[in-house]
């Protein structure tokens, strides 16, 4: 009986093993990788939760969530603390271990807020890859309020390949941000060096025939042609400066200071703590930077614009904040623009948080933390 249980406990590692080796995208993996477990296993329920280096946490993955857990598209799971997380997040959780009773269904009985069905106590264990954590993984059946050693003992087991699948798949797309970056400064050299001079040549011959021409007519179209490429010069080097700002290599504060001097835009940088940052944090700070600078110069008509720079305590916060119009900006719904969407995107893609505060007639201000 002991070899069936071994030779059962083998199969499910491998089966899971083989899904995490095709995996390339965190929550896509999490969320089929939970679901075969369970299905393998027998348990019913099961959810994952990543958590970042400040201690926040996101529902990453779930399965088969009770009604009482699933209200409001899961906001139970969103908002709220929790022993599993507070055990994770002051240390005490280092291996798989029983919950005794889970407080978000104690809470969510005690508001007699939906049908729980029977589900009261999960197993939870720590997500992880040698001294590195990403978050806990927890599963449960109903009515089943006890995990003895050897089911604990695959679940950990099983945690651990997930750990690792998930750093695998991190450092692949750290990779792959490299390498893109490293195209974009390959194409912003191609442009410089041909489409940006073509340019520089076809304005100066269009000044030349201007000064040239004898007809009035004649004239006016080699000026329409040199405002053109003028004109086109101008967008060139904005999509240079998207592609690879001049100045990243001396620092991010360079960097948008002379985007905002490309937009004709007044900023004043104020800079505390340690100014070297990751390749990556500086990448996402510098684009999130740069929409939030031509947000100020497109839509808010703003006079003065502060950016301020502070790198203490492991974390790096980036304020921007401008005297424009302004708009009434609720954080409950939705973000109103796909350019606001990619500053969000870009900073939880580094475990970090994009906050907005603007309100009509007041101005703006984009506040973003990253962890370095």
């Amino acid at each position: 009986m002991a070899g069936d249980k071994a030779n059962s406990d083998v199969g499910i590692l491998k089966e899971i093993a083989e899904l995490l080796n095709e995996g390339t995208e965190i929550n896509r993996v999490l969320a089929e990788v939970l679901r075969r477990l369970l299905h393998i296993t027998g348990l019913e329920t099961g959810w994952i939760f990543l958590i970042d280096a400040q201690g926040e946490y996101q529902l990453a993955a779930k399965a088969e969530l009770p009604p009482a857990l699933s209200l409001d598209n899961f906001a139970p799971m969103c908002e709220g603390g929790c022993w599993c997380v507070d055990r994770y997040n002051d240390g005490r959780l280092n291996k798989a271990t029983n919950i005794f009773e889970c407080k978000r269904l104690e809470d969510a009985i005690n508001n007699n807020s939906g049908e729980t069905n029977g589900l009261t106590h999960h197993a939870t264990v720590p997500l992880r890859a040698g001294d590195e954590k990403f978050g806990v993984m927890n599963v449960g059946s109903p009515h089943k309020t006890h995990f003895n050693k050897d089911e604990l003992a695959l679940l950990e087991a099983i945690a651990f390949q997930i750990g690792t699948a998930i750093k695998r798949i991190r450092l692949a797309q750290q990779e792959q941000e490299l390498a893109l970056a490293a195209e974009r400064n390959r194409l912003a050299r191609d442009l410089h060096d041909s489409v940006n001079q073509l340019l520089f040549s076809l304005s100066l011959t269009a000044r030349a025939g201007t000064e040239m021409a004898d007809h009035p007519e004649l004239k006016e179209t080699f000026s329409y042609i040199q405002d053109l490429a003028q004109e086109a010069q101008g967008e060139m080097r904005a999509l240079i400066w998207q592609l690879r700002p001049r100045g990243l290599e001396n620092g991010i504060i360079c960097a948008l200071a002379g985007y905002a001097e490309l937009l004709d835009l007044p900023l004043e940088t104020k800079v505390t703590g340690v100014s070297s940052l990751p390749g990556n944090v500086e990448e996402a700070l510098w684009r999130i930077g740069q929409e939030a600078l031509a947000n100020c110069k497109k839509h808010s008509r703003a006079e003065k614009v502060l950016l301020t720079l502070d790198t203490s305590g492991g974390v790096v916060q980036m304020k921007i904040r401008d005297d424009g119009a302004g708009f009434n900006f609720n954080p409950e719904q939705e973000l109103p623009s796909l350019g606001l969407k990619s500053m969000q995107t870009r900073a939880s893609s580094l475990g970090g948080k994009l906050d907005i505060h603007s309100k009509h007639g007041k101005g703006t201000m984009i506040i973003v933390r990253i962890p370095i």
